[in-house]
This record gives C-alpha cells, sequence and structure tokens, in this order.
C-alpha cells in the first residue's frame, strides 16, 4: 500500500509475480486506509455493531432493562469500539458514535421514533444523564496514549517522530494527537509529561472523560 503521498508507486516483485497494490486492508479486526483516515473504519465498526444489534431481537423483547444494558455494554458497544484507541475523532464522528448509542438504546426498549420520544427522556430510562460511549472511547484513547509515553515502544518512535519536509498547502488533516490536546486542553508534549505520574494523570483522564462533548 502506497501513503497517499508518495510520489512515485512502488513495484514490489516476489519470484517475477507483483505484489498487488491496494488503497486500504484490513488487520487484526481493523481496516487500515491509505489516507490514514479512520472516519471509515469508524462507520465500518458501527455498521459491524448495528448488525449484531439486530441479530439479537429476540433478546431485546425480553422484559429486565438492567440485563438488556448490560448485554449492549458486553457485546454491541465492544464490537463498535474495537480498535478505537488508534482512531482519530472528528466532531462528525463524534455526533455519529453518540447517535448510534442513543439507537441502541431504542432499540433495546423498543421505542420507535415516530412515538416523538427525547433523547433526554431515553437516557433517563437507560439510568444515565449523558451518553457514555464517546466518553469510554476517549478514556480508551487516553490511556493508551500513557501507555505509549511512559514506555520506550515502536509506537512511541513513531509518535515523536518528526516527517522531513513541509506540510502540503490547505488546511492540516487532524491528526492523532490533535484528540489528546483537545480532551486534555493541553500540548501533546505537556500531556506526555503529565503521564510520568500516573495519579495525576489518571486524575486528568477522568475529568476529561466527565466532560460533555
Amino acid at each position: 500500500m502506497d501513503i497517499d503521498k508518495c510520489k512515485k508507486e512502488a513495484r514490489i516483485q516476489i519470484e517475477g509475480e507483483e505484489i498487488e497494490r491496494v488503497k486500504s486492508f484490513e488487520y487484526l479486526g481493523a481496516k487500515i486506509e491509505a489516507n490514514g483516515k479512520t472516519t471509515p473504519e469508524i462507520r465500518r465498526r458501527l455498521a459491524m455493531a448495528t448488525a449484531k444489534l439486530q441479530k439479537m431481537e429476540k433478546i431485546w423483547k425480553g422484559q429486565g432493562v438492567h440485563t438488556k444494558v448490560w448485554i449492549l455494554k458486553s457485546i454491541i458497544f465492544p464490537t463498535a469500539t474495537y480498535g478505537c484507541e488508534a482512531w482519530t475523532i472528528n466532531k462528525t464522528d463524534s455526533k455519529r458514535i453518540t447517535a448510534f448509542e442513543l439507537k441502541c438504546y431504542r432499540k433495546i426498549l423498543r421505542i420507535s421514533w415516530t412515538e416523538k420520544i427525547r433523547n433526554e427522556e431515553v437516557l433517563i430510562k437507560i439510568g444515565t444523564k449523558t451518553p457514555i460511549l464517546l466518553q469510554s472511547i476517549k478514556k480508551l484513547k487516553l490511556t493508551y496514549f500513557g501507555h505509549i509515553k511512559r514506555h520506550q515502544t515502536l509506537e512511541k518512535h513513531i509518535l515523536e517522530a518528526k516527517m522531513k519536509g513541509k506540510r502540503g498547502k490547505g488546511r492540516p488533516t487532524r491528526r492523532w494527537e490533535n484528540d489528546i490536546e483537545e480532551w486534555l486542553e493541553t500540548s501533546t508534549s505537556q500531556a506526555g509529561r503529565l503521564t510520568s505520574d500516573r495519579e495525576t494523570f489518571r486524575r486528568r483522564v477522568q475529568e476529561a472523560t466527565s466532560r460533555n462533548g
């Protein structure tokens, strides 16, 4: 797979046979795009989780909201968030994730869109004041960031590496670390220093994931 900035397509042959060049491929259950964007993967994971939600129709017809919520959090949500530590989440992705969560709640509560019940009322029936899926994704990613910064690993070298050359024209593409900076309300370098004190970093993560938006 050639990344988007490659000036020249790589031609690799093994025993005279040229290897196929692709724009994306699946690795360990996650789809990797040549342009580095994760929105297609986010949409794909939510679609997979939605399909699984539909297949469990008999369970959602049963009684006991507490049990159904437990099943939802144990099976459906992990399917949707698999590999989320590597995601770069923009505003549209955030809205899509929250919309998926509320759709799940309406499904297990058997609430039709035609009933005109507000999302706030749906959340109260579930037993929470605000959506939790996006917050759990933030916690997973921030925790992963802390793990990377505290250990000398390949991931740390990749995160801290500087690419040679100038950035292309136009609006900068949102980067993985932009999420960290936005959620912790600090620079990546300062966030990295915070990780050395586990208790302090844990408190900052808790503060970041308790905020709405």
